[in-house]
This record gives C-alpha cells, sequence and structure tokens, in this order.
C-alpha cells in the first residue's frame, strides 16, 4: 500500500481556490484546473434572514426589481466586504458551485485578492468570511502583485514593473520590485464609480433617473477616454424615469456627453499614476522608460484609456493579455507555486 505525507492528501482530496472578491464580480480559480466560475458579486436573500435566493448573474438580474420581501445587493463595496453575512452567504454558494454541490473531504486553502489600501479590521473580515464559508487556511495577496503576476511581469526580478489595475471598486497603482510592492497608491474609484457619475450625469442634465445597469451598459457601447472623429458621432438610447412628470422617457446620449460625465473619474485614476511615478525610485523609474506601465482589470478596458495614460506620462503603455482574470490568474499561480511566492502574500 502506497503512503502519502498528510500535505500530499491535503493537495490530492482538497479543491484549493485562489478568488478575486471584486466589487463587480467574483471569480474563482481551482487548483490545477483554472478559473471555474465568474459571476457578478451579487446576492439576493429573503428580507431579514441570511437565506439565499440567487448569487450571480440570476441575482444582478434582480437589481432594483425585487419586490419587499427579497433583497438584491452587493455585499462589496470599493473592494472590501460591506456586509459581513451576505458576502460569506455569496462565497458558500460559489464554493458549492465550484464543487458541483458534492462536500470535500478537506476543506480549501484560499488565497484571495485584496486592495492594497485595506485596513487590518477589513483584512480580518475578508479572512474570517472566507473561513466560514469552508476554508481551511486563508491567505491574502494584494490585487496589484496578484494583477502582475497574471499579466506575465517579471515581478521576482531586481526591475521596475509599473501596474494600473482598474476594478469595480478601486484602482490600484503599484511598482513593483523582487517580488515586494515598492510603492502602491490606491484610488476609491473603478467602474462602479463610472456608472455612478454616468447616472448623476443624465439625472442633472436630462431630469432623467436610470439605472446602474444602464448607466454600465452605456459605458460599455459608447464610453471613452478620449474622443476622436470616429467615436464622436456614437450614441445610444437611454430609457429612465423622468423626474418631472414621473412617467417613462426615451433619450439619445452621445458618447461626448458620456465622456464629460467620466472626466473626473478618468482624472482621479490619471492623479493615482502621476502619484506612483513621483514616488517611485530613480533607478527603477529608469526601468520604467522601457518596460512602460501594464494595465489591468475591467476598467482599464474603457476606449482611449492607455492612450490617454500614454499621452500624459510619455511612456509605453500595454493592456494586459485577459485584464479580466489578471488577478485571478496572478493569485492562482501564487497558489500553484506557494513556496516560491509567499513573500508576496500579505
Amino acid at each position: 500500500m502506497k503512503f502519502f505525507p498528510a500535505r500530499k492528501l491535503f493537495s490530492i482530496f482538497s479543491n484549493d481556490m485562489a478568488i478575486d472578491l471584486g466589487t463587480a464580480n467574483t471569480v474563482v480559480y481551482a487548483r490545477n484546473k483554472g478559473i471555474l466560475l465568474n459571476e457578478p458579486s451579487v446576492v439576493a436573500v429573503k428580507a431579514n434572514t441570511d437565506i439565499v435566493l440567487a448569487a450571480g448573474k440570476s441575482a444582478k438580474e434582480m437589481l432594483g426589481k425585487t419586490p419587499e420581501n427579497i433583497v438584491a445587493c452587493r455585499p462589496m463595496r470599493d473592494g472590501v466586504i460591506a456586509n459581513f453575512k451576505l458576502t460569506e452567504s455569496m462565497l458558500r454558494h460559489f464554493i458549492r458551485l465550484v464543487h458541483n454541490d458534492r462536500r470535500t473531504l478537506v476543506r480549501p486553502r484560499m488565497i484571495i485578492g485584496v486592495p492594497s489600501g485595506i485596513t487590518q479590521v477589513e483584512k480580518r473580515a475578508v479572512e474570517d468570511s472566507a473561513k466560514q464559508a469552508g476554508a481551511r487556511e486563508v491567505y491574502t495577496i494584494m490585487e496589484p502583485m496578484a494583477a502582475a503576476i497574471g499579466a506575465g511581469l517579471p515581478v521576482q526580478d531586481p526591475c521596475g514593473n509599473m501596474i494600473v489595475d482598474i476594478g469595480g471598486g478601486t484602482t490600484e497603482v503599484a511598482v513593483i520590485s523582487l517580488k515586494s510592492v515598492v510603492f502602491c497608491r490606491s484610488v476609491r474609484v473603478g467602474g462602479d464609480e463610472m456608472d455612478r457619475a454616468i447616472v448623476n450625469y443624465v439625472k442633472r442634465k436630462y431630469n432623467l433617473l436610470i439605472g446602474e445597469r444602464t448607466a454600465e451598459r452605456v459605458k460599455m457601447e459608447i464610453g471613452a477616454a478620449i474622443i476622436d472623429s470616429e467615436s464622436s458621432n456614437q450614441s445610444v438610447d437611454v430609457k429612465g424615469r423622468d423626474l418631472v412628470s414621473g412617467v417613462p422617457k426615451t433619450i439619445k446620449l452621445t458618447s461626448s456627453e458620456v465622456n464629460e460625465a467620466l472626466l473626473e473619474i478618468i482624472a482621479s485614476i490619471m492623479e493615482g499614476v502621476q502619484s506612483a511615478l513621483e514616488n517611485t525610485p530613480p533607478e527603477l523609474s529608469s526601468d520604467l522608460v522601457d518596460k512602460g506601465i501594464t494595465m489591468a482589470g475591467g476598467g482599464s478596458l474603457l476606449r482611449g484609456l492607455d492612450t490617454l495614460i500614454s499621452k500624459e506620462t510619455g511612456l509605453p503603455v500595454t493592456l494586459a493579455k485577459d485584464p479580466l482574470f489578471c488577478v485571478v490568474n496572478g493569485a492562482g499561480k501564487v497558489l500553484e507555486e506557494l513556496d516560491f511566492f509567499k513573500d508576496a502574500l500579505l
């Protein structure tokens, strides 16, 4: 009979996971299997209970459309846990989906990406939530570090690697060398703040109230950081409730107007990038002249944002391959090579 050390048995029977617990989406990577789940970070529960009725895409469809006895919400805000119980319920639901509703012999180890600006209290909330949801051990890694590893940057080398990770709730700008963050700036603006900016712009200019899901669709269809001759003629029909008459109404919104709505958010992201560059040691700054800046996260897909950052900084800007999955792929790589990347963990 062949015997395995206890540690080896854990790896055989447990389904160790890397999780990008994002404000907008939760992505789960299982060891040796890759990404198994990508769902919106939304949960729907019975009012005044912890009974989960839906989570992920089906729960997102309910946002703003639920009766009084059902509550559909995002338990994550600005990259951190806003509602502990709902986050725990959502995580447990997603873990069960990954395991195909089967109970495993051993509780899994988890590596979870967290914002660089997270407090010790917020970090403990993430760890406790994961343990309550079924984790045996919980490790945390800074999202910009995970994004840099997932984007394929040589973070272990003695050279400057700059990553701009624009998520749903936060924008993380970091300079990394020797598996450590040399400088990091966390700005609490991201894709969600862009959506809210569009909602407020339409409300202010047209007296029309639209939902954040509608604003997200507008951003994805005609949103742009720079308006050129090609995008200036784009427009989309937007439906909402007229605040004066109280009846449903449709308006036409142009890409120039969406750009105007997003200017303040884009300026905050640019400020974070400039701050990181100003605080980077000169030897690492010289590396950035050649290597440039790598962008990751869903917010980096905003049309023209990479061009704008390159224009403002004078550095080459590259959009990472699969920017939406850089954090979870990086955390997954750390999970696969835990001993090598242990210095990169928080």
